[in-house]
């Protein structure tokens, strides 16, 4: 089955009804808020339909558009400023960060009570679990708005980590700093929200 689109055959008038749902839970995944969600669903279609020339019909229709909201989410946290002097954040946050789950005494081993304990059964397993997909949103957002972006760019849109510090404007080192403690942050929440929790039941 092709997943292209003829360059002359897109549908504006069945975007909402066709990818309208898709785009909208995508959105709110990225950005943890529903009004904003549907700003830049809405934004999307707007410049979509004010771009359809620029539409090669080399992608599906839906292809097409989810670029066109990932670049919208992406200037979304640029004017919010989210990762604006990323170097004195990490810095300046290091050491909080690093109490809660790090025992500095002992060569920064995982504090007892910190340790990541085994997850049964795995998280891949609970992917289409729609009560395992709102903590795990719970979660994202529940981290500091800093570290959201570039956790949702490795691990759900699996985007190559030159490009997410490109349109981010940041460092290498500062990217797999953040992805680490998003890494850590992402696992203690849903161990104590989920999986600890299912097994104490």
């Amino acid at each position: 089955m092709s997943t292209t689109t003829p360059k002359n055959t897109l549908q504006p008038a069945q975007w909402l009804s066709q990818y309208g749902d898709y785009l909208y839970s995508y959105a709110v995944l990225k950005v943890g808020n529903t009004t904003t969600a549907e700003d830049l669903v809405q934004d999307t279609f707007v410049s979509a339909i004010r771009g359809r020339d620029s539409f090669k019909g080399d992608s599906s229709e839906k292809t097409w558009l989810v670029a066109i909201l990932k670049n919208k989410i992406i200037d979304y946290y640029r004017k919010k400023d989210v990762l604006k002097n990323a170097d004195e954040y990490l810095s300046e946050t290091d050491a909080e960060f690093t109490q809660h789950f790090f025992d500095s005494s002992e060569g920064n081993h995982w504090l007892r009570d910190a340790a990541p304990q085994s997850w049964t059964p795995s998280a891949d397993a609970q992917l289409d679990s729609k009560e395992f997909n709102e903590i795990l949103q719970a979660c994202i957002h529940k981290m500091p708005s800093r570290l959201v972006p570039i956790f949702l760019s490795k691990f759900i849109d699996e985007e190559d980590s030159d490009e997410t510090c490109k349109a981010h404007n940041i460092s290498p080192s500062n990217y797999w700093v953040i992805i680490h403690r998003a890494k850590v942050l992402i696992r203690s929440c849903l161990e104590k929200n989920w999986f600890l929790s299912k097994l104490a039941k």
